[in-house]
Protein backbone atom coordinates (compact mmCIF):
# COMPACT_ATOMS: atom_id res chain seq x y z
CA UNK A 1 0.00 0.00 0.00
CA UNK A 2 1.60 3.15 -0.85
CA UNK A 3 2.42 5.97 1.75
CA UNK A 4 0.23 8.83 -0.66
CA UNK A 5 -2.95 7.51 -0.27
CA UNK A 6 -4.56 10.53 0.49
CA UNK A 7 -2.88 12.15 -2.31
CA UNK A 8 -4.32 9.12 -4.55
CA UNK A 9 -7.99 9.85 -3.11
CA UNK A 10 -8.04 13.22 -3.51
CA UNK A 11 -6.93 12.74 -7.07
CA UNK A 12 -9.48 9.63 -7.81
CA UNK A 13 -11.88 12.43 -5.98
CA UNK A 14 -11.01 14.85 -8.82
CA UNK A 15 -11.84 12.17 -12.18
CA UNK A 16 -8.61 10.39 -12.26
CA UNK A 17 -9.68 7.38 -13.22
CA UNK A 18 -6.51 5.53 -13.63
CA UNK A 19 -5.62 6.47 -10.18
CA UNK A 20 -8.66 5.41 -9.04
CA UNK A 21 -8.26 2.29 -10.73
CA UNK A 22 -4.79 1.62 -8.97
CA UNK A 23 -6.11 2.67 -5.72
CA UNK A 24 -8.78 0.14 -5.48
CA UNK A 25 -6.27 -2.37 -7.37
CA UNK A 26 -3.84 -1.81 -4.20
CA UNK A 27 -6.97 -3.56 -2.16
CA UNK A 28 -7.44 -6.95 -4.19
CA UNK A 29 -5.56 -9.44 -1.96
CA UNK A 30 -7.35 -7.92 1.08
CA UNK A 31 -10.49 -7.56 -0.16
CA UNK A 32 -10.15 -11.02 -1.64
CA UNK A 33 -8.85 -12.67 2.26
CA UNK A 34 -11.84 -11.10 3.96
CA UNK A 35 -14.67 -12.26 0.75
CA UNK A 36 -12.64 -15.34 1.55
CA UNK A 37 -13.31 -16.03 4.90
CA UNK A 38 -17.14 -15.03 4.64
CA UNK A 39 -17.72 -17.22 1.96
CA UNK A 40 -16.16 -20.52 4.26
CA UNK A 41 -18.64 -19.87 6.38
CA UNK A 42 -21.57 -19.12 4.90
CA UNK A 43 -21.38 -20.78 1.95
CA UNK A 44 -18.50 -23.48 2.31
CA UNK A 45 -16.44 -22.37 -0.50
CA UNK A 46 -19.49 -22.24 -2.94
CA UNK A 47 -18.51 -18.96 -4.58
CA UNK A 48 -15.18 -17.94 -5.67
CA UNK A 49 -13.77 -14.83 -3.47
CA UNK A 50 -11.96 -13.43 -6.74
CA UNK A 51 -15.89 -12.89 -8.21
CA UNK A 52 -16.68 -11.09 -5.44
CA UNK A 53 -14.18 -8.89 -5.21
CA UNK A 54 -14.68 -8.27 -8.72
CA UNK A 55 -18.07 -7.48 -8.17
CA UNK A 56 -17.21 -5.07 -5.53
CA UNK A 57 -15.02 -3.14 -7.64
CA UNK A 58 -17.47 -2.69 -10.03
CA UNK A 59 -19.90 -1.19 -6.65
CA UNK A 60 -16.93 1.32 -5.61
CA UNK A 61 -16.46 2.57 -9.00
CA UNK A 62 -19.79 3.70 -9.45
CA UNK A 63 -20.35 4.86 -5.76
CA UNK A 64 -16.48 6.62 -5.80
CA UNK A 65 -18.67 10.04 -6.42
CA UNK A 66 -20.53 10.05 -3.28
CA UNK A 67 -16.95 8.74 -1.09
CA UNK A 68 -16.40 11.59 0.85
CA UNK A 69 -13.15 10.59 2.96
CA UNK A 70 -9.83 11.43 2.58
CA UNK A 71 -8.06 8.75 4.48
CA UNK A 72 -6.91 5.39 4.09
CA UNK A 73 -8.38 4.11 7.28
CA UNK A 74 -12.04 5.63 5.68
CA UNK A 75 -11.28 4.49 2.58
CA UNK A 76 -10.58 0.87 3.83
CA UNK A 77 -13.98 1.31 6.17
CA UNK A 78 -16.11 2.06 3.00
CA UNK A 79 -14.39 -0.25 0.72
CA UNK A 80 -15.67 -3.35 3.80
CA UNK A 81 -19.17 -1.54 4.12
CA UNK A 82 -19.46 -2.45 0.29
CA UNK A 83 -18.12 -6.12 0.14
CA UNK A 84 -20.35 -6.25 2.74
CA UNK A 85 -23.56 -5.60 0.50
CA UNK A 86 -21.95 -8.10 -2.10
CA UNK A 87 -21.57 -10.60 -0.11
CA UNK A 88 -25.07 -10.44 1.79
CA UNK A 89 -26.42 -10.24 -2.36
CA UNK A 90 -24.51 -13.37 -3.38
CA UNK A 91 -25.72 -15.37 -0.49
CA UNK A 92 -29.25 -13.97 -1.11
CA UNK A 93 -29.13 -15.97 -4.41
CA UNK A 94 -28.16 -18.66 -2.90
CA UNK A 95 -30.66 -19.05 -0.55
CA UNK A 96 -33.10 -17.72 -2.99
CA UNK A 97 -34.87 -14.98 -1.64
CA UNK A 98 -35.38 -11.57 -3.43
CA UNK A 99 -35.53 -8.75 -0.62
CA UNK A 100 -32.28 -7.44 0.75
CA UNK A 101 -31.42 -8.31 4.00
CA UNK A 102 -30.20 -5.26 5.89
CA UNK A 103 -29.18 -7.31 9.35
CA UNK A 104 -27.46 -9.86 7.09
CA UNK A 105 -25.34 -6.73 5.57
CA UNK A 106 -24.80 -5.29 9.24
CA UNK A 107 -23.74 -9.02 10.48
CA UNK A 108 -20.80 -9.22 7.65
CA UNK A 109 -20.16 -5.66 8.05
CA UNK A 110 -19.49 -6.58 11.66
CA UNK A 111 -17.57 -9.84 10.83
CA UNK A 112 -15.45 -8.13 8.46
CA UNK A 113 -14.50 -5.87 10.74
CA UNK A 114 -13.50 -8.60 13.30
CA UNK A 115 -11.61 -9.95 10.72
CA UNK A 116 -9.76 -6.89 9.87
CA UNK A 117 -8.91 -7.39 13.43
CA UNK A 118 -7.89 -10.40 13.66
CA UNK A 119 -5.59 -9.81 10.71
CA UNK A 120 -3.74 -6.99 12.09
CA UNK A 121 -2.77 -9.25 15.39
CA UNK A 122 -2.05 -12.14 13.71
CA UNK A 123 1.67 -10.86 13.62
CA UNK A 124 1.57 -8.82 16.72
CA UNK A 125 4.57 -9.91 19.39
CA UNK A 126 1.68 -10.11 22.28
CA UNK A 127 4.77 -8.77 24.20
CA UNK A 128 5.19 -5.64 23.01
CA UNK A 129 3.95 -2.28 24.56
CA UNK A 130 0.86 -1.10 23.44
CA UNK A 131 1.83 2.17 21.92
CA UNK A 132 4.68 -0.34 19.55
CA UNK A 133 1.20 -2.04 18.56
CA UNK A 134 -0.60 1.05 17.44
CA UNK A 135 2.17 2.32 15.32
CA UNK A 136 1.95 -0.97 12.89
CA UNK A 137 -1.46 0.83 11.87
CA UNK A 138 -3.32 -0.53 8.46
CA UNK A 139 -1.27 -4.03 8.95
CA UNK A 140 -3.85 -6.20 7.85
CA UNK A 141 -3.33 -5.17 4.11
CA UNK A 142 0.22 -5.75 4.70
CA UNK A 143 -0.51 -9.17 6.34
CA UNK A 144 -3.04 -10.19 3.28
CA UNK A 145 -0.91 -8.91 1.04
CA UNK A 146 1.70 -11.82 2.63
CA UNK A 147 -0.74 -14.46 2.30
CA UNK A 148 -1.76 -13.75 -1.34
CA UNK A 149 2.03 -15.10 -1.63
CA UNK A 150 1.60 -18.11 0.47
CA UNK A 151 0.62 -22.29 -0.72
CA UNK A 152 -2.90 -22.42 -0.62
CA UNK A 153 -2.72 -24.96 1.65
CA UNK A 154 -0.80 -22.46 4.23
CA UNK A 155 -3.35 -20.02 3.79
CA UNK A 156 -6.38 -22.30 4.11
CA UNK A 157 -4.94 -23.65 7.59
CA UNK A 158 -4.00 -19.88 8.42
CA UNK A 159 -7.58 -18.63 7.75
CA UNK A 160 -9.66 -21.02 9.95
CA UNK A 161 -7.69 -21.03 12.31
CA UNK A 162 -6.43 -17.48 12.72
CA UNK A 163 -9.51 -16.21 10.98
CA UNK A 164 -12.07 -18.58 11.65
CA UNK A 165 -11.29 -19.12 14.99
CA UNK A 166 -11.36 -23.20 14.47
CA UNK A 167 -9.48 -25.67 16.67
CA UNK A 168 -7.03 -27.69 15.55
CA UNK A 169 -9.61 -30.82 14.90
CA UNK A 170 -12.20 -28.75 13.78
CA UNK A 171 -9.58 -27.58 10.97
CA UNK A 172 -8.71 -31.06 10.02
CA UNK A 173 -12.06 -31.98 9.54
CA UNK A 174 -12.35 -28.89 7.02
CA UNK A 175 -9.23 -29.75 5.47
CA UNK A 176 -9.76 -33.73 5.19
CA UNK A 177 -6.28 -34.40 6.75
CA UNK A 178 -5.22 -35.82 10.52
CA UNK A 179 -4.82 -32.83 13.37
CA UNK A 180 -1.28 -34.18 13.95
CA UNK A 181 -0.59 -32.81 9.93
CA UNK A 182 -2.35 -29.75 10.08
CA UNK A 183 -0.85 -28.52 13.28
CA UNK A 184 2.37 -29.53 11.47
CA UNK A 185 0.96 -27.54 8.18
CA UNK A 186 0.54 -24.27 10.47
CA UNK A 187 3.56 -23.92 11.69
CA UNK A 188 5.05 -23.80 8.41
CA UNK A 189 2.49 -21.94 7.19
CA UNK A 190 2.90 -19.34 10.22
CA UNK A 191 6.60 -19.43 9.82
CA UNK A 192 6.33 -18.56 5.87
CA UNK A 193 3.75 -16.15 6.61
CA UNK A 194 6.12 -14.18 9.08
CA UNK A 195 9.05 -14.18 6.52
CA UNK A 196 6.61 -12.86 3.47
CA UNK A 197 5.49 -10.34 5.51
CA UNK A 198 8.95 -8.96 6.54
CA UNK A 199 9.61 -8.82 2.45
CA UNK A 200 6.25 -6.97 2.12
CA UNK A 201 7.05 -4.42 4.85
CA UNK A 202 10.34 -3.57 3.74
Amino acid sequence: MPTDVRREIEQAQAGDQATLGRLLESYQNYLRLLARIEIGRRLQGKVDASDIVQETFLEAHRQFPHFQGTAEAQLTKWLRTILAGTVANVVRRYVGTQARNLTLERELAVGLDQSTCALEQMLVDRHSSPSHQAMRGEQSLQVAEAMSRLPEDYQTVLVLRHLEGLSFPQVAERMGKTVDSVEKLWLRGLTRLKKEFGEVTQ
